[in-house]
């Protein structure tokens, strides 16, 4: 099999070259988009809300809150519990967008809108 090499000229146009670091972008921000998410869901069940839960609202919560934000609820550890007391516990971190965003998530989630 004979592999074909890129002519040199093709990375020297600026377009392509804009092109190429575009595709880079977009595939290394998809990769960041789906840790954050399965950080967050991993933080939500270790927070005490079900597997099916956590995955819902991490979807949800990672497009809405900063990352800043996200941390905050990191310490939110706890037992069992759902996501009713889940929403209290979060009131408790003093933020009223995460407060907004957890409450919404948990909503639509649990009526299976989300």
């Amino acid at each position: 099999m004979k592999i074909r090499r890129i002519p040199p000229r093709f990375m020297n146009s600026p377009s392509h070259a804009a092109l190429a670091l575009l595709a880079v972008s977009l595939a290394l921000s998809g990769c960041v988009e789906r840790i954050a998410e399965r950080r967050v869901r991993s933080a939500l069940v270790d927070a005490g809300l079900s597997e099916q839960t956590s995955t819902c609202m991490a979807k949800r919560m990672v497009d809405r809150l900063t990352i800043a934000q996200l941390r905050k609820l990191q310490a939110l550890r706890g037992p069992k519990r759902s996501a009713a007391e889940y929403v209290l516990a979060v009131r408790k971190v003093g933020d009223a967008q995460v407060l907004e965003v957890t409450a919404s998530s948990a909503a639509l989630c649990a009526t299976g809108f989300g």
